[in-house]
């Protein structure tokens, strides 16, 4: 047997030395060892380009290592991170198989969420998702974690209202909403704030994770690119801690969430107020969180498959809705020149509109009743004006949902399965537990699973690796055609057990 020999000349034997020692260092500095957790964390703007830039939207990468496995929290400032919006199809394959020849990380490890927020992104995004994941792992150090949770109600609402005949609408701007006195009641909202913050050992803060639950939708009121209300809350975050922190914000249950008076038009739309009242709410709650050596990091992948809704006979319904609407108006002497003058006069003095009181008096002196008279035909006319005015509004509604539904029928028709295959994933980091799910995942299926969760620190990241439009309750199912969630929708009853089942299951695993 050949004994290797090393080689005799000095200035080999120095040179190969230097060479081991620098690949030592070089595995030392991106991997943890045993016991330790490191962490490194940057960003990346991905403004298009040609447009006017309010604050520009990023994509952020969070990459964790325990020294047995490689964890990364990615999280783009997009309304999605496949299917619609400037991100395409090929985006999460193509970023998790370049992690995995470049970085040797797994992609069932890598989340990739996405904010909502409607930014107009660079074509690119997908190169500039791996270059920031590059650059945090350039930059891993050992790190103290800790959680916790904020609270802040002030900047959402739910767009989901309640009606007298028992069923929803929904607030949008794509049309009108129902009369006030037709409104009975609205949805919940979560005011939780899931936090996670990572200090460096010298006790600055490298990088926060915050989960919160809302459409970041808002825009700025020049109408420029914007990260809108949570780009805004990560830059309160950032400019408040530890020079270098990133704050990456992860989309929660917002499907049925708004900003708060989204339809105001007193005042323009403006993200910067709602996301600094979030940033200052996730600050006062991050400074009471206490970090320590905890090491755990644990990934689960899974996959899961729900029913397919067929729409065919709720799209037949709709139909005849509408054409029962169609059928409905009337016609009415007053356009829209003559109804508005009759609407002021008739607010502004109920009894006697049309003229001063004592002509009112006058004719009622001698005997007759002309002015009233003519009062009450332009009530009634303004009552049928109105209630066509209503049914038109009730007309796009139904038009604007009746559209979705039969694009998802398409969907549904072209596929033999009729199945949706979605990912699950769990994440823990210390006793911060996060499980995800790819669609607009609403309000109280969050609130379900974080009640039944048997950690107290448990979070749902929506808008995650995928994305199938939205995802309501069962119980909002029902109302199929009232409102965008129920509409533009892909699960059919019966798959919101499925999920929340399957988080619970992998959240015991976690």
């Amino acid at each position: 047997m050949t004994k290797l020999q090393f080689p005799f000349n000095p200035c080999i034997r120095f040179t190969l030395c230097l060479c081991a020692i620098g690949v030592l260092a070089m595995f030392s500095s991106t991997s943890a060892r045993s016991g330790e957790l490191k962490a490194g964390a940057a960003k990346v703007d991905i403004a298009a380009e040609g447009g006017p830039i309010n604050d520009p939207p990023y994509v952020k990468a969070l990459v964790l290592d325990d020294g047995s496995t490689k964890a990364v929290i990615i999280t783009v400032d997009a309304v999605a991170v496949a299917e619609i919006g400037s991100i395409k199809n090929d985006y999460i394959p193509k970023v998790r198989e370049q992690l995995k020849k470049d970085l040797g990380i797994e992609g069932v490890n890598v989340l990739l969420n996405a904010s909502h927020c409607h930014a107009r992104l660079c074509p690119d995004v997908a190169e500039r998702t791996v270059k920031a994941v590059k650059m945090a792992m350039e930059n891993m150090e050992s790190v103290l974690i800790g959680s916790g949770s904020g609270s802040e109600n002030r900047v959402m609402e739910n767009r989901r209202i309640k009606l007298k005949d028992g069923t929803t609408a929904d607030v949008r701007h794509a049309y009108a909403l129902p009369p006030d006195e037709e409104i009975a009641a609205i949805g919940p909202v979560d005011p939780e704030i899931g936090l996670l913050r990572l200090d460096r050992k010298d006790g600055t803060t490298l990088a926060v994770v915050y989960n919160f639950a809302m459409h970041p939708i808002q825009g700025v009121p020049s109408g420029a690119n914007t990260a809108d209300v949570t780009g805004f809350a990560s830059t309160v975050i950032e400019d408040n801690l530890s020079e270098g922190t990133i704050a990456l914000f992860l989309q929660g249950c917002g499907g049925d969430i708004n900003p708060v008076e989204y339809k105001a038009v007193s005042s323009p739309r403006d993200a910067e107020p709602l996301g600094n009242l979030l940033g200052l709410s996730a600050l006062r709650a991050l400074r009471k969180i206490k970090t320590n050596e905890e090491t755990t990091l644990k990934a689960i992948n899974e996959r899961l498959q729900l029913p397919r809704r067929n729409n065919e006979a709720y799209i037949k319904s709709m139909e005849a809705e509408q054409e029962k609407l169609l059928k409905s108006l009337s016609g009415t002497s007053l356009n829209w020149q003559t109804f508005m003058p009759l609407v002021t006069k008739y607010n502004a003095k109920e009894n006697y509109p049309s003229y001063y009181s004592h002509r009112y008096l006058h004719d009622e002196l001698i005997g007759r009743d002309n002015m009233k008279k003519m009062d009450e035909a332009n009530r009634n006319n303004m009552k049928r004006y109105l209630n066509n005015i209503y049914t038109m509004e009730k007309l796009t509604r139904v038009a604007a949902n009746l559209r979705l539904l039969k694009k998802h029928q398409a969907e549904y028709d072209a596929d033999a399965k009729h199945i949706v295959d979605v990912e699950v994933m769990g994440l823990r980091i210390g006793d911060f537990r996060l499980v995800s799910f790819p669609g607009e995942v609403t309000v109280p299926i969050g609130l379900n699973i974080k009640k039944a969760s048997p950690h107290e620190k448990t979070f749902v990241a929506a808008y995650s690796n995928g994305y199938i439009y939205y995802a309501p309750t069962d119980e909002q199912l029902k109302n199929v055609g009232g409102a965008q969630e129920d509409s533009d929708t892909q699960v059919a009853p019966g798959w919101q057990k499925m999920f929340e089942d399957k988080a619970q299951e992998i959240l015991k695993k976690l």
